[in-house]
């Protein structure tokens, strides 16, 4: 997969909250909504991003990527927490809930530099189209919550589980969210349900329409849930249920720590580390959950593969801070046969002058066969900016000779970046400002 040329510079984000958004219910094309989580350098975003596909074959998916600017009661940087998309009176709406923060910069020490605290429990509603955010209060909402899971339809949220850091607990929340959306101002209401579950850190895939799996989290901080709940709807009425616990592999079972991801299609891929013991102690082994029942082979069932890992494990702690940033799709929408060409070898772009291997400059010399970090808010890929000379071009910032504050402010901003071929010709371009001749008094004559 690539991103297009006129897409913003996505940052390697660490657990944000994502979701996929339709223009409207009976839109066929996805967007998927990137909002807030930690920064390779410790940071937490606020920002939010819209990812769209703009081509794809059987080979190769293009992205476009946008920041999206908000306005009003804009949600703090924080991580953790969920973006849901509800529809209502034929428009839709974003909620953001939940997460966890910095302590407030006034209580910032060193030593408690990197001090989390839970967010307030408000709801914020984001409107796409216009960047306008709203941030409501419910009484019904009295702790904040983080890891929690969260389920929308239509005009309805539900809040499941999650983990307060305030009395460190995993309550057995469940909470009905409803938002109306008529032509004024949008209401929101909030119901406390019966029948919640104590669970943080949890993946949640879709088996069919009326039916969730939640699968793996925490009930406790040093203990994994292997239980397994069936979540249904029937109408407007929600039941959970446990299900038949999955045969879980010995290791899976004795392994403190594990992570994954929704698939799509009632699929979990799940992560736990390797055995300290052997040769690579940063091997992590992989599996393959199926929720859903269809004409998957035996082999497919019994999937693991096992992957070096690259990240040092002191930078992360275990248990929710363990999950990383992914999202899913259906496995369907990325299938050949729909609207999108198909591969055509005569349009596949030339890899060694796209994407992060080129040859920014005559004096280029970033190796294409390592991937070393350059700055620190890089994890294992030089870092670029975009210059806009003619039609554009990417350049390595190490190149340029650009210091990590001067990147980071030429990314932030709106400013036009010339690179160090072309900055004389910008140059050249500008026209000079006009200056008025100097007015001089007339001698006097003796």
């Amino acid at each position: 997969a690539v991103f297009s040329k006129d897409s913003c510079y996505l940052p390697p984000l660490r657990y944000p909250a994502t979701c996929t958004f339709k223009g409207g219910l009976e839109s066929e094309r996805q967007q998927y909504i990137i909002h807030g989580g930690k920064t390779p350098n410790n940071e937490l975003s606020d920002k939010m991003y819209v990812m769209s596909v703009v081509c794809k074959n059987n080979k190769k998916v293009t992205f476009r990527c946008t920041e999206k600017d908000l306005v009003g009661d804009v949600p703090e940087a924080r991580y953790g927490h969920s973006i849901d998309v509800v529809y209502s009176r034929g428009k839709s709406m974003g909620v953001v809930f939940g997460g966890r923060s910095y302590i407030p910069s006034a209580q910032r020490i060193t030593e408690k530099w990197n001090s989390v605290a839970d967010c307030l429990p408000h709801i914020f509603l984001v409107d796409f189209e216009f960047g306008c955010s709203t941030s409501y209060i419910l009484p019904e909402l009295q702790d904040g919550l983080s890891f929690h899971v969260s389920i929308a339809r239509n005009d309805t949220i539900y809040i499941l589980g999650g983990h307060s850091l305030a009395n460190n607990i995993r309550p057995a929340n469940l909470y009905r969210i409803r938002v109306d959306l008529p032509l004024g101002s949008p209401a929101v209401n909030c119901t406390v349900l019966p029948g919640g579950i104590s669970v943080s850190s949890a993946i949640l895939t879709q088996t069919s329409n009326d039916e969730f799996v939640i699968v793996g989290g925490y009930q406790l901080e040093n203990q994994k849930r292997m239980v397994c709940n069936i979540i249904s709807f029937e109408d407007n009425k929600i039941e959970i249920r446990e299900m038949e616990t999955p045969d879980w592999t010995p290791d899976i079972k004795h392994s403190k720590i594990w992570f994954g991801s929704n698939m799509g299609n009632g699929t979990i891929f799940l992560g736990i580390p390797g055995d300290n013991k052997q040769a690579v102690s940063e091997t992590y082994y992989f599996y393959m959950l199926k929720c859903a029942e269809d004409d998957m082979n035996e082999d497919q069932k019994a999937f693991t593969n096992s992957q070096t890992s690259t990240e040092d494990p002191g930078d992360s702690t275990p248990f929710e801070d363990s999950e990383e940033f992914c999202f899913s799709a259906e496995a369907n929408s990325f299938n050949g046969d729909d609207e999108f060409d198909t591969y055509n070898e005569d349009d596949e772009e030339d890899e060694s002058v796209t994407g992060y291997w080129i040859t920014c400059c005559s004096t280029c010399d970033v190796d294409i066969n390592t991937w070393v970090p350059f700055y620190s808010t890089e994890l294992n890929k030089p870092a670029m900016i975009y210059c806009s000379h003619g039609d554009g071009h990417w350049v390595h910032a190490q190149c340029m000779d650009l210091a990590e504050r001067t990147l980071i402010q030429l990314s932030e901003g709106s400013n036009k970046y010339y690179c160090n071929e072309h900055v004389k010709i910008a140059r050249a371009l500008q026209t000079p400002k006009q200056v008025l001749p100097l007015k001089r008094p007339p001698l006097k004559s003796l």
